[in-house]
């Protein structure tokens, strides 16, 4: 079985490396997605019978409301051009990467289910975003029913882990960790973050994430389902456990109110989830959290 991963520099990507040694793991620098041709030619001459699309344009949120155009045109050009040429080429598994971005900003029930993904629009702060990787969830399904493939789309809730990106442009969870290693190196025994810390989040470990990806490979599963842990803890709570968890627990947390909380709640239903993989067991966010620091701070 060939496969192969876009995106393959990615977090996820590089979780992946250690389950499915033998893939492919390509990044923008290896064949540019946004350009048609190039992908054409590249899934033409390789023939996968595989492919895990992880790639996007991706960013925090003041680049998603800054750049609202660049989100939604670059990832729909992405989406449709590895989407067109994986079934033009035969690939028989498709794994699209959504995120739960892709939900709407307000629902009347909450966990939010599959069934409920065009109950409305995306939140504001990255719409474009969410509908890019909606639409991908669209045309994924108009392909099974038109073309009678088994492709199919996962949609993981917020992710941190060792590959992550520890700078300004940060996710919240790495962005996190960087301030507080920051807050110790200067002995100040505080950090601050944006909005209220009221949101809440579910977080998953990029390496959970990956394997999730390989056992649905594994076992045949075809489904499109949410992957997240049930834990669904407020961003107080979540800097909380992380400052414990890294011996800070004395450190004091301080919020800019004057900045946006982003959307407030946008948990995703479980119970498929659970039904394909009984029992799974995800590394617990404090255990998470630690390992991210030690690899990434520790002796650097």
């Amino acid at each position: 079985m060939k496969v192969l991963v876009t995106g393959g520099s990615g977090q996820v990507g590089n979780e992946l490396q250690k389950f499915i040694p033998t893939a492919d793991y390509i990044s923008s620098k290896d064949v540019n997605l946004l350009n048609n041709s190039a992908v054409e030619v590249f899934m033409k001459k390789n023939r996968y019978d595989v492919v895990v699309h992880l790639a996007a344009k991706v960013g925090g949120i003041f680049d998603n409301i800054n750049k609202p155009s660049d989100y939604i045109e670059e990832n729909l050009i992405i989406n449709s051009n590895i989407l067109r040429w994986s079934r033009l080429s035969n690939v028989t598994r498709f794994i699209g990467v959504l995120s739960t971005c892709v939900y709407p900003d307000v629902c009347d029930t909450y966990p939010m289910s599959e069934s409920q993904l065009h109950n409305g629009p995306p939140t504001p702060t990255n719409f474009s975003y969410g509908y890019a990787k909606r639409c991908m969830a669209v045309q994924i399904d108009a392909m099974n029913k038109q073309y009678g493939t088994e492709y199919q789309y996962l949609t993981p809730c917020n992710l941190y882990g060792d590959f992550d990106k520890f700078n300004h442009a940060s996710h919240f969870v790495a962005d996190l960790i960087r301030k507080i290693h920051e807050s110790k190196v200067r002995d100040e025994k505080f950090i601050q973050l944006y909005g209220t810390g009221t949101p809440l989040r579910q977080f998953m470990n990029a390496e959970d994430f990956a394997k999730i990806i390989y056992k649905t490979l594994d076992n045949n599963i075809t489904e499109s389902f949410n992957v997240a842990s049930d834990k669904n803890l407020s961003i107080h709570e979540i800097a909380t456990i992380a400052l414990d968890s890294l011996g800070c627990g004395d450190f004091k947390i301080m919020y800019d109110s004057s900045q946006p909380d982003g959307q407030y709640r946008k948990d995703v239903c479980t119970k498929k989830f659970k039904k394909l993989f009984k029992d799974y067991k995800f590394i617990d966010l404090k255990t998470g959290i630690k390992k991210c620091y030690e690899k990434n701070f520790i002796g650097k």
